[in-house]
């Protein structure tokens, strides 16, 4: 049995064309053997797919359009329509991940919500801010884990407990070191500031149960020792400055007041069990493997490579920005999509047979540097058309 054969036809007689060399450009030139008509056959669907696969490569890479083989403009032309293929959304697989890190990166105005199981992309969602909803419509899309590190952010906190309430959430220590030196800074002035940032410290040292329960003696032990310390007030009467944040109506507040900040979030996430949930071995045993405690993996990863991007293709107006970041997290999934896969059928089609200046006249002709008695051009006499006198 014989295959039908790609072979294209004149579209001027539609009889079958021949092939008759190639062009400059290294194109297949045809000719009708019937008109003698002329044509190069355009595949519309093998360019695009290759202008695609050139556009997401350039889009992920920090080469500037200068390195492309071609000129920057002709690029920018013939990918100008990769811009309108609609970006690429993961597919919700149902596989249940031991562990996730969840964390939110800015830029323009926009948030992209991530997780992450440490080696690959799960899913992300687009938002203004780190609220609730953001983080519940991210969530909803994959199955609970066993354990959840995040950074802190109320948002995320409410949204597990809404769509993941089994989760077990494992605080990041060094975020935790962030907030601690955010309220005491890094030379605290006072005995008590020293020894719980000295404390803090500590904490990335703990490497099993039995440190981490010397670490919350240690912490009991400078909590009752300073809890009378803490208590100090200041009466508005003495002349001393009232704080930012003090209403005017107040007539007393606490003395120390970052320092009373910092123990009420180590009090919190140690009565919430989210100061050690990485050492619990129920889930140590769903890991194989030493579970997280930190999101570096996040921030080093994922996070710092949308960074690299903007940053390679700055000036990128927002919409383009929004873009190149999900073509750059799919290609960090597990199985990222074809791109080709999403391109709509206006793309797809093959033009057919591109028809060529042709090389033999079909008939007379109607323009060109032939002379012609008709057309008026005879012989004038005189100087420029006028008899002198």
């Amino acid at each position: 049995m014989l295959l039908p054969r790609n072979r294209p036809h004149c579209g001027v007689c539609a009889q079958p064309l021949v092939k008759n060399g190639k062009t400059s450009a290294g194109t297949t030139r045809y000719r009708c053997r019937c008109c003698g008509a002329s044509a190069t056959r355009a595949r519309g669907e093998i360019t695009a797919a290759a202008q695609l696969r050139l556009f997401i490569t350039w889009l992920l890479s920090p080469a500037g359009q200068h390195r492309l083989p071609m000129p920057a403009r002709t690029f920018r032309a013939r990918t100008a329509w990769c811009w309108r293929v609609p970006p690429p959304r993961p597919t919700p697989d149902g596989v249940v991940h031991p562990v996730l890190m969840l964390d939110g990166t800015y830029f323009q105005g926009w948030c992209v919500l991530i997780t992450y199981d440490g080696t690959h992309v799960i899913d992300w969602q687009w938002c203004d801010k780190e609220s609730k909803a953001a983080w519940s419509a991210l969530l909803d899309r994959i199955p609970a884990p066993g354990m959840v590190v995040i950074d802190g952010g109320t948002g995320a906190a409410a949204a597990i407990a809404a769509s993941w309430p089994d989760t077990r959430v494992q605080r990041c220590y060094f975020h935790i070191f962030q907030v601690i030196r955010r309220h005491l800074t890094l030379t605290p002035r006072l005995q008590p500031g020293r020894e719980l940032l000295a404390l803090t410290k500590a904490l990335m040292k703990v490497q099993d149960l039995d440190a981490a329960a010397a670490w919350l003696g240690e912490y009991a032990s400078w909590d009752a020792r300073w809890e009378q310390f803490l208590k100090e007030r200041t009466h508005a009467g003495t002349g001393a400055a009232r704080p930012t944040g003090i209403h005017a109506g107040a007539r007393w507040w606490y003395t120390h007041r970052r320092l009373r900040r910092a123990r009420a979030m180590l009090r919190r996430l140690i009565n919430r069990n989210e100061l050690f949930t990485w050492l619990e071995p129920a889930l140590q045993e769903l890991q194989n493997a030493t579970l997280p405690r930190t999101t570096s993996p996040l921030e080093g990863g994922p996070n710092a490579a949308i960074k690299a991007l903007l940053r390679a293709h700055r000036g990128m107006r927002t919409a383009h920005a929004v873009i190149a970041v999900d073509w750059l997290l799919n290609s960090l999934t597990a199985h990222p999509i074809d791109p080709w896969s999403l391109v709509t059928d206006e793309y797809k089609t093959t033009t057919g047979p591109r028809q060529a200046p042709i090389e033999e006249p079909l008939g007379p002709a109607l323009y060109d540097t032939g002379f012609s008695w008709e057309d008026g051009n005879g012989i004038q006499h005189g100087w420029g058309g006028r008899h002198r006198p």
